[in-house]
Protein backbone atom coordinates (compact mmCIF):
# COMPACT_ATOMS: atom_id res chain seq x y z
CA UNK A 1 0.00 0.00 0.00
CA UNK A 2 2.68 2.56 0.78
CA UNK A 3 4.35 2.01 -2.58
CA UNK A 4 0.83 3.02 -4.87
CA UNK A 5 1.16 6.03 -2.34
CA UNK A 6 4.12 7.48 -3.10
CA UNK A 7 4.18 6.56 -6.86
CA UNK A 8 1.00 8.80 -7.08
CA UNK A 9 2.71 11.54 -5.38
CA UNK A 10 6.19 11.49 -7.07
CA UNK A 11 6.70 11.92 -10.49
CA UNK A 12 10.19 12.14 -11.88
CA UNK A 13 12.72 12.20 -14.27
CA UNK A 14 15.92 11.45 -13.30
CA UNK A 15 18.90 14.25 -15.03
CA UNK A 16 20.53 10.72 -15.47
CA UNK A 17 19.61 6.72 -14.96
CA UNK A 18 20.85 5.03 -11.77
CA UNK A 19 23.99 3.67 -12.60
CA UNK A 20 25.45 0.07 -12.39
CA UNK A 21 27.69 0.92 -9.96
CA UNK A 22 24.63 2.67 -8.12
CA UNK A 23 22.88 -0.65 -8.10
CA UNK A 24 25.55 -2.58 -6.90
CA UNK A 25 26.51 -0.54 -3.74
CA UNK A 26 23.22 -0.72 -3.16
CA UNK A 27 22.72 -4.10 -3.09
CA UNK A 28 25.70 -4.61 -1.06
CA UNK A 29 24.70 -2.26 1.39
CA UNK A 30 21.22 -4.54 1.85
CA UNK A 31 23.34 -7.46 2.02
CA UNK A 32 24.96 -6.37 4.75
CA UNK A 33 22.11 -5.07 7.64
CA UNK A 34 23.17 -3.40 10.83
CA UNK A 35 21.58 -3.05 14.01
CA UNK A 36 22.06 -0.24 16.72
CA UNK A 37 21.76 -0.48 20.18
CA UNK A 38 20.46 3.05 21.71
CA UNK A 39 19.37 4.08 25.51
CA UNK A 40 17.84 6.47 27.16
CA UNK A 41 15.46 7.70 30.49
CA UNK A 42 11.83 8.45 29.71
CA UNK A 43 13.03 11.45 32.03
CA UNK A 44 10.62 14.13 33.63
CA UNK A 45 12.50 16.73 32.07
CA UNK A 46 12.55 15.87 28.04
CA UNK A 47 8.73 14.42 28.31
CA UNK A 48 7.73 18.10 29.77
CA UNK A 49 9.74 19.42 26.97
CA UNK A 50 7.38 17.10 24.45
CA UNK A 51 4.18 18.06 26.41
CA UNK A 52 4.78 22.02 26.08
CA UNK A 53 5.38 21.07 22.49
CA UNK A 54 2.34 19.30 22.09
CA UNK A 55 -0.56 21.29 21.03
CA UNK A 56 -2.81 18.97 22.85
CA UNK A 57 -1.01 19.19 26.35
CA UNK A 58 0.21 22.27 26.13
CA UNK A 59 -1.79 24.17 27.96
CA UNK A 60 -4.19 25.82 25.28
CA UNK A 61 -7.23 23.51 24.85
CA UNK A 62 -7.14 22.21 28.71
CA UNK A 63 -5.06 22.93 31.68
CA UNK A 64 -1.94 21.98 31.49
CA UNK A 65 -0.82 19.09 33.66
CA UNK A 66 3.06 18.10 33.89
CA UNK A 67 4.03 14.53 33.03
CA UNK A 68 4.04 12.15 36.23
CA UNK A 69 7.36 9.88 37.27
CA UNK A 70 6.95 6.17 37.51
CA UNK A 71 3.39 6.07 35.47
CA UNK A 72 2.98 4.43 32.12
CA UNK A 73 4.44 6.10 29.14
CA UNK A 74 1.77 7.70 26.86
CA UNK A 75 0.80 5.97 23.61
CA UNK A 76 3.63 7.41 21.18
CA UNK A 77 5.61 8.92 23.38
CA UNK A 78 8.48 7.08 23.34
CA UNK A 79 9.02 8.65 19.79
CA UNK A 80 10.59 11.98 21.46
CA UNK A 81 13.56 9.61 22.76
CA UNK A 82 16.40 7.23 21.15
CA UNK A 83 17.74 9.63 18.68
CA UNK A 84 20.93 9.13 16.67
CA UNK A 85 23.88 10.73 18.26
CA UNK A 86 25.53 11.03 14.71
CA UNK A 87 28.49 13.94 14.73
CA UNK A 88 27.00 16.83 11.98
CA UNK A 89 30.04 16.40 9.89
CA UNK A 90 28.74 12.57 8.88
CA UNK A 91 25.16 14.03 7.93
CA UNK A 92 24.24 13.93 5.10
CA UNK A 93 24.18 17.38 2.77
CA UNK A 94 20.30 17.07 3.65
CA UNK A 95 20.94 17.23 7.56
CA UNK A 96 19.61 13.33 7.52
CA UNK A 97 22.05 10.88 9.52
CA UNK A 98 22.93 7.61 7.09
CA UNK A 99 22.37 5.32 9.62
CA UNK A 100 19.78 3.10 8.08
CA UNK A 101 19.67 5.17 5.29
CA UNK A 102 21.03 3.60 1.53
CA UNK A 103 23.62 4.74 -0.20
CA UNK A 104 24.40 7.41 -2.43
CA UNK A 105 22.41 8.63 -4.49
CA UNK A 106 19.76 7.17 -2.60
CA UNK A 107 19.62 9.58 -0.05
CA UNK A 108 16.18 12.15 -0.44
CA UNK A 109 14.20 11.10 2.15
CA UNK A 110 10.21 10.89 2.99
CA UNK A 111 8.56 8.70 5.79
CA UNK A 112 6.20 6.45 4.77
CA UNK A 113 4.61 5.05 7.76
CA UNK A 114 4.55 2.56 10.27
CA UNK A 115 2.83 0.52 12.90
CA UNK A 116 3.09 0.23 16.99
CA UNK A 117 2.79 -2.55 19.23
CA UNK A 118 2.24 -2.26 22.85
CA UNK A 119 2.25 -4.82 25.70
CA UNK A 120 -0.61 -3.87 27.73
CA UNK A 121 1.14 -6.62 30.25
CA UNK A 122 4.66 -4.28 30.72
CA UNK A 123 4.38 -0.97 29.83
CA UNK A 124 7.17 1.45 29.21
CA UNK A 125 7.54 3.48 32.83
CA UNK A 126 8.64 7.31 32.98
CA UNK A 127 11.71 7.54 34.91
CA UNK A 128 13.11 4.07 33.88
CA UNK A 129 16.08 3.31 31.77
CA UNK A 130 15.16 2.07 28.49
CA UNK A 131 16.91 -0.29 26.12
CA UNK A 132 15.76 0.33 21.90
CA UNK A 133 17.57 -2.64 19.73
CA UNK A 134 16.93 -1.01 15.96
CA UNK A 135 17.86 -2.73 13.32
CA UNK A 136 16.31 -3.34 8.99
CA UNK A 137 14.06 -6.13 8.79
CA UNK A 138 13.18 -5.89 4.83
CA UNK A 139 14.49 -3.32 1.76
CA UNK A 140 12.45 -3.25 -1.18
CA UNK A 141 13.80 -1.58 -4.72
CA UNK A 142 10.57 -0.83 -6.64
CA UNK A 143 10.78 0.69 -10.16
CA UNK A 144 14.37 0.22 -10.92
CA UNK A 145 13.68 -1.41 -14.37
CA UNK A 146 10.99 0.35 -16.29
CA UNK A 147 12.02 3.89 -16.95
CA UNK A 148 8.62 5.67 -17.05
CA UNK A 149 8.34 4.57 -13.05
CA UNK A 150 10.44 6.22 -9.97
CA UNK A 151 13.21 4.35 -8.32
CA UNK A 152 12.41 4.07 -5.08
CA UNK A 153 13.75 2.15 -2.29
CA UNK A 154 11.58 1.01 0.74
CA UNK A 155 13.85 0.78 4.21
CA UNK A 156 11.93 -1.29 6.85
CA UNK A 157 12.96 -0.68 10.25
CA UNK A 158 12.71 -2.34 13.37
CA UNK A 159 12.69 -1.01 16.79
CA UNK A 160 11.81 -3.22 20.00
CA UNK A 161 12.14 -1.64 23.42
CA UNK A 162 12.28 -2.90 26.53
CA UNK A 163 13.16 -1.35 30.01
CA UNK A 164 16.32 -2.00 31.82
CA UNK A 165 16.84 -5.58 33.06
CA UNK A 166 13.76 -7.04 31.14
CA UNK A 167 13.98 -9.15 27.94
CA UNK A 168 10.92 -9.09 26.06
CA UNK A 169 10.08 -5.41 24.94
CA UNK A 170 7.39 -3.33 26.04
CA UNK A 171 7.00 -1.98 23.01
CA UNK A 172 7.47 -2.50 19.40
CA UNK A 173 7.47 -0.48 16.38
CA UNK A 174 7.73 -0.60 12.59
CA UNK A 175 8.81 2.12 10.65
CA UNK A 176 9.01 2.83 6.71
CA UNK A 177 11.10 5.09 5.12
CA UNK A 178 11.60 5.76 1.06
CA UNK A 179 14.05 6.94 -0.70
CA UNK A 180 15.11 8.61 -4.34
CA UNK A 181 17.58 9.94 -5.68
CA UNK A 182 19.23 13.29 -5.35
CA UNK A 183 19.97 13.84 -8.32
CA UNK A 184 15.84 13.44 -8.95
CA UNK A 185 13.39 16.29 -10.18
CA UNK A 186 10.39 15.65 -8.23
CA UNK A 187 6.82 17.26 -9.13
CA UNK A 188 4.63 16.64 -6.27
CA UNK A 189 0.95 15.72 -6.99
CA UNK A 190 -1.99 15.71 -4.67
CA UNK A 191 -3.08 11.87 -4.13
CA UNK A 192 -6.94 11.91 -3.41
CA UNK A 193 -7.63 9.64 -0.66
CA UNK A 194 -11.35 8.39 0.69
CA UNK A 195 -12.11 8.95 3.81
CA UNK A 196 -15.43 9.11 5.93
CA UNK A 197 -17.52 11.96 5.49
CA UNK A 198 -18.12 12.58 9.16
CA UNK A 199 -16.29 11.78 12.23
CA UNK A 200 -16.78 10.91 15.71
CA UNK A 201 -14.80 13.52 17.30
CA UNK A 202 -11.71 15.63 16.06
CA UNK A 203 -9.32 18.50 16.97
CA UNK A 204 -7.42 21.20 15.04
CA UNK A 205 -4.21 22.94 15.17
CA UNK A 206 -1.90 24.95 12.99
CA UNK A 207 1.85 23.09 13.06
CA UNK A 208 3.67 26.35 12.71
CA UNK A 209 7.90 27.14 12.17
CA UNK A 210 8.32 26.99 16.18
CA UNK A 211 6.25 23.80 16.37
CA UNK A 212 8.34 21.81 13.98
CA UNK A 213 11.76 23.60 15.37
CA UNK A 214 11.02 21.93 18.87
CA UNK A 215 9.83 18.61 17.51
CA UNK A 216 13.08 18.63 15.47
CA UNK A 217 14.91 19.65 19.12
CA UNK A 218 13.07 16.84 20.45
CA UNK A 219 13.62 14.39 17.99
CA UNK A 220 17.57 15.47 17.72
CA UNK A 221 16.32 15.87 13.72
CA UNK A 222 18.35 18.32 11.17
CA UNK A 223 16.49 17.32 8.26
CA UNK A 224 16.26 21.16 6.21
CA UNK A 225 12.88 19.82 4.85
CA UNK A 226 11.34 20.75 7.94
CA UNK A 227 13.27 24.20 8.67
CA UNK A 228 14.88 25.79 5.53
CA UNK A 229 12.54 27.31 3.00
CA UNK A 230 14.67 27.46 0.45
CA UNK A 231 16.36 23.89 0.55
CA UNK A 232 12.45 22.34 0.74
CA UNK A 233 11.62 24.66 -2.60
CA UNK A 234 14.50 24.79 -4.80
CA UNK A 235 16.28 21.18 -3.65
CA UNK A 236 12.85 19.62 -2.45
CA UNK A 237 10.25 20.97 -4.90
CA UNK A 238 7.93 21.62 -2.24
CA UNK A 239 5.89 24.73 -1.67
CA UNK A 240 6.73 24.91 2.03
CA UNK A 241 7.99 23.27 4.75
CA UNK A 242 7.00 19.98 5.78
CA UNK A 243 5.47 18.60 8.73
CA UNK A 244 7.11 15.69 10.53
CA UNK A 245 5.90 12.18 9.39
CA UNK A 246 6.26 11.42 13.22
CA UNK A 247 4.33 14.57 14.51
CA UNK A 248 1.59 13.88 12.59
CA UNK A 249 1.52 10.01 13.48
CA UNK A 250 1.47 11.40 17.48
CA UNK A 251 -0.99 14.02 17.11
CA UNK A 252 -3.50 11.72 15.69
CA UNK A 253 -2.76 9.59 18.45
CA UNK A 254 -3.23 12.38 20.86
CA UNK A 255 -6.28 13.31 19.06
CA UNK A 256 -7.94 9.95 19.72
CA UNK A 257 -6.42 9.75 23.12
CA UNK A 258 -7.70 13.19 24.81
CA UNK A 259 -11.20 12.79 23.32
CA UNK A 260 -11.59 9.27 24.47
CA UNK A 261 -10.05 8.90 28.06
CA UNK A 262 -8.98 5.58 29.04
CA UNK A 263 -8.38 4.07 26.00
CA UNK A 264 -6.29 1.06 26.29
CA UNK A 265 -4.44 0.45 23.00
CA UNK A 266 -3.24 -2.81 21.27
CA UNK A 267 -2.16 -1.20 17.92
CA UNK A 268 -1.52 1.54 15.54
CA UNK A 269 -0.95 1.51 12.47
CA UNK A 270 -0.52 4.77 10.06
CA UNK A 271 -0.03 5.69 6.18
CA UNK A 272 1.30 9.14 4.99
CA UNK A 273 -0.93 10.33 2.38
CA UNK A 274 0.43 13.75 1.30
CA UNK A 275 2.70 16.13 2.85
CA UNK A 276 1.36 17.96 5.33
CA UNK A 277 2.68 21.52 5.45
CA UNK A 278 3.66 24.22 8.11
CA UNK A 279 1.20 27.05 8.64
CA UNK A 280 -1.82 25.44 7.54
CA UNK A 281 -4.66 24.25 9.26
CA UNK A 282 -4.48 20.20 10.15
CA UNK A 283 -7.69 18.92 11.19
CA UNK A 284 -7.45 15.34 13.04
CA UNK A 285 -10.31 13.45 12.69
CA UNK A 286 -11.85 9.92 14.37
CA UNK A 287 -14.15 7.32 13.59
CA UNK A 288 -15.11 4.42 15.39
CA UNK A 289 -15.51 1.45 12.66
CA UNK A 290 -16.64 -0.57 16.09
CA UNK A 291 -15.84 -1.18 19.54
CA UNK A 292 -11.90 -1.91 19.29
CA UNK A 293 -10.69 0.07 15.97
CA UNK A 294 -10.95 3.65 15.47
CA UNK A 295 -10.04 5.36 12.03
CA UNK A 296 -7.95 8.16 12.11
CA UNK A 297 -7.27 10.72 9.73
CA UNK A 298 -6.03 13.89 9.09
CA UNK A 299 -7.13 16.56 6.57
CA UNK A 300 -5.97 20.68 5.51
CA UNK A 301 -7.95 23.56 4.65
CA UNK A 302 -7.95 22.55 1.30
CA UNK A 303 -9.32 19.55 1.72
CA UNK A 304 -6.14 17.48 1.12
CA UNK A 305 -5.50 14.26 3.69
CA UNK A 306 -2.23 14.26 4.70
CA UNK A 307 -2.05 10.79 7.12
CA UNK A 308 -4.50 8.08 7.65
CA UNK A 309 -4.53 5.57 10.48
CA UNK A 310 -6.27 2.81 12.38
CA UNK A 311 -5.94 1.87 15.95
CA UNK A 312 -7.04 -1.68 17.53
CA UNK A 313 -7.88 -1.72 21.16
CA UNK A 314 -7.99 -4.51 23.61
Amino acid sequence: MLRSSFRQICRQRLYSTISSSDIQALNKWISHPREIILQDTFSFERLSDLYITLPTRDGTHQPFQPPREACPLGYGHHLAFFHHRTPESELREDGTDADFSPPEPFSRRMWAGGKITWDPENPLITGRKTTAAWNIGTVEKKGFDDPKKTPMVFVNQRIDIAMEGDVRPSVSEERTHVYIANRAYTKNLVREVEVPAKSDFSFTYKPSLATLFRFSALTFNAHSIHLDLEFSQKKEGYPERLVHGPLTALMLLETAIIRNPGLQLKSYEYRAQNPVYVNRNSTLHGEWKDNTSIKLWCVDDEGVVGMTGMIQLL
